[in-house]
C-alpha cells in the first residue's frame, strides 16, 4: 500500500488535488471518498488507507478547492467549525457533482485501475455521494448520514446502480420524521439498501469525533467494504 497526492483536471480547465491510497495488488477497483465539511483530514486519509488494505485504491478529492484549496479544518475548534459551515453554505453542489465526475473519470483510467469506480461520502459527502448515484455513471455508491438528503431524495428514481445508505437513528441533523420520509422513498427504489443505527448520532463513524462509536462504525464500515466487494469485485 502506498499513498501520495494526484492532480485531477476539471471540464472547465481547473484542477484539484486528491489524496490517494493505492491497493497493493492491481488492477484494483477505485473508491472516490467524498469529504465532510472539514476538508481532507487525517481521519479521511486513514479511512482511505483502510480501503486500500481491503484491496481498493482510494482517492479523496479536495472538494472545496473552488472556495479555498487545501482546507483541513478541526471540528473541535470553534473558528474552524464556523469556517466549515460557511464553506458548506457557499458550496455549489451542482458544480461539485461535475468535479466529482472528473475524479471518477480519472479513477477509471488511472494506472492500476480495474475501470470500476465506487463513491463513498460522509455528511455533506454522503449527500454528494447520493447525488452521484442519481446523476453520474459511478458504478456503486455508499452514503453515510447524508445531511440534506430530504431536499434531493425525489431524484432517487434516477438511480440505476446499487447504493447503500447508513443513517443514525438519533441524528440531530436528520430528525426522525425526515429520516422516515427518506427511508419510505428509498424503499421504493430496488437498488437502494438502507441501514439504520439505533442510539447513534450524526458522524458516528468519524474517529475522534464527539459522536464516534467504535462498534457502530466498525459495523457500518464492514457493511461498506462487503457492499463494494459485491458490486465492484
Amino acid at each position: 500500500m502506498a499513498s501520495d497526492m494526484v492532480t485531477v483536471k476539471t471540464e472547465d480547465g481547473k484542477s484539484f488535488q486528491c489524496f490517494i491510497a493505492r491497493a497493493a495488488q492491481t488492477p484494483a477497483s477505485v473508491i472516490v471518498v467524498i469529504q465532510e465539511i472539514f476538508g481532507i483530514t487525517e481521519w479521511l486519509k486513514s479511512y482511505a488507507n483502510d480501503l486500500a488494505k481491503a484491496g481498493f485504491t482510494a482517492i479523496v478529492p479536495d472538494m472545496f478547492f473552488r472556495l479555498e484549496p487545501n482546507l483541513k479544518l478541526d471540528d473541535n475548534d470553534p473558528r474552524d467549525l464556523e469556517k466549515a459551515f460557511k464553506c458548506y453554505g457557499e458550496f455549489d453542489q451542482a458544480q461539485g457533482v461535475k468535479d466529482l465526475q472528473a475524479a471518477v473519470n480519472y479513477a477509471r483510467s488511472m494506472d492500476g485501475s480495474s475501470g470500476k469506480v465506487g463513491c463513498v461520502g460522509f455528511c455533506l459527502g454522503g449527500l454528494m455521494a447520493f447525488q452521484m448515484a442519481c446523476n453520474s455513471d459511478v458504478d456503486t455508491t455508499v452514503a453515510y448520514y447524508a445531511g440534506g438528503i430530504d431536499t434531493k431524495v425525489n431524484e432517487a428514481d434516477k438511480i440505476r446502480r446499487p447504493i447503500l445508505l447508513h443513517f443514525a437513528e438519533n441524528d440531530k441533523f436528520i430528525p426522525t420524521p425526515v429520516l422516515k420520509q427518506v427511508a419510505d422513498k428509498l424503499a421504493t427504489v430496488e437498488l437502494a439498501t438502507v441501514q439504520t443505527y439505533p442510539n447513534m448520532d450524526h458522524a458516528f463513524a468519524r474517529i475522534g469525533g464527539h459522536a464516534y462509536d467504535k462498534d457502530a462504525a466498525a459495523l457500518a464500515n464492514k457493511r461498506t467494504v462487503e457492499f463494494f466487494k459485491q458490486n465492484l469485485g
